[in-house]
């Protein structure tokens, strides 16, 4: 297809008819007359041979072309936007970039509020966005990356990307602080047994934790799937549950939720958090001063070298 002979300004009309499916409310996102879009609607349906919007009652409806259009134009609408939002230099004191950043509540507590000071002192009019991290996210990662800057997740959900490894965490089961049936330690036999809490359980969702514990022959009797990690705490307290929980984030839990960490019964592999980006933006300026940023504060919140730093124990 010969790009020349298209007029691309069609895309920001495609993108607001798929987004608001509505001539009128498109027009008004884009600031433009309803017979204006109504024409680029009808240029949009001889182009595909498709109608993209189907009247059902009063509303509109994406027929299943504009469907699998709707995500795709939202990429390469962001793309064309970082293309020419370029500049030759970067001066972070000057800049009004976005960034974005997709990670779990996980790293956000380890790490966001550090990131955010050094943002804020360095770079004053950026702003910082962690947009929901979802494990559909997770698995469409080369497509995410193309409008998200960064995204921070251990080793083993993401290959084939260019990545810098961040700092080394280990994994401790969580227990009620008054579950008086588990001592100062666990047995397998237990974990086979008690009721778990656990993290993005799915298919392709699933701590690296979970996954070796599976590949032993310990079979979870799940009880409580949640999404975030910072809930499972209050999952735990005052039960006779058990969850996997990374060590820097046991760590931080205040004494009066009722929870203590102990050690896992089994050889549970570290976790190497890192970020991950898109090829596209190994030269970019903005893009390679964000990364600094992470490095910087890893330095700062986790030890010089953050991979090898040593885990702080209560």
């Amino acid at each position: 297809m010969n790009l020349a002979r298209l007029d691309l300004n069609l895309l920001v009309a495609l993108d607001a008819l798929l987004q608001e499916r509505s001539v009128t409310r498109a027009a008004e996102r884009m600031g433009l007359g309803q017979p204006a879009v109504s024409a680029q609607l009808g240029r949009l349906r001889r182009h595909f041979h498709d109608d993209l919007l189907t009247r059902a009652g009063n509303q509109y409806r994406l027929t299943p072309l504009a469907v699998q259009l709707k995500e795709r134009v939202r990429v390469a609408l962001s793309g064309a936007e970082r293309v020419f939002a370029a500049e030759p230099d970067f001066d972070p004191a000057s800049s009004t970039r976005e960034f974005s950043m997709l990670m779990s509540d996980y790293g956000i507590a380890v790490l966001g509020s550090g990131i955010a000071a050094r943002l804020a002192e360095e770079a004053p009019g950026t702003r910082l966005r962690f947009p929901a991290n979802t494990p559909k996210m997770v698995d469409a990662a080369v497509h995410e990356l193309v409008h998200t800057d960064l995204l921070v997740i251990p080793h083993g959900f993401v290959d084939d990307l260019p990545h810098a490894d961040l700092y080394r965490d280990e994994w401790v089961c969580l227990v009620a602080a008054d579950n008086t049936g588990v001592g100062a330690s666990l047995t397998v036999a237990q974990l086979e047994t008690m009721p778990w809490v656990v993290t993005y359980h799915g298919p392709t969702a699933s701590t690296p934790a979970a996954r070796q514990m599976r590949m032993l022959g310990i079979e979870p009797h799940v009880q409580v799937v949640t999404e975030t990690f910072l809930t499972v705490p209050g999952l735990i307290a005052g039960t006779d549950r058990v969850a996997l929980l990374q060590r820097r984030l046991a760590d931080g839990i205040p004494d009066e939720l009722g929870v203590r960490a102990v050690a896992c019964p089994f050889d549970a592999a570290p976790l190497v958090e890192a970020m991950w980006w898109h090829p596209m933006y190994d030269a970019d300026p903005e893009h390679r001063y964000l990364r600094d940023v992470v490095m910087r504060t890893v330095a700062a919140v986790i030890g010089i070298d953050g991979v090898d730093a040593p885990l702080r124990r209560k």
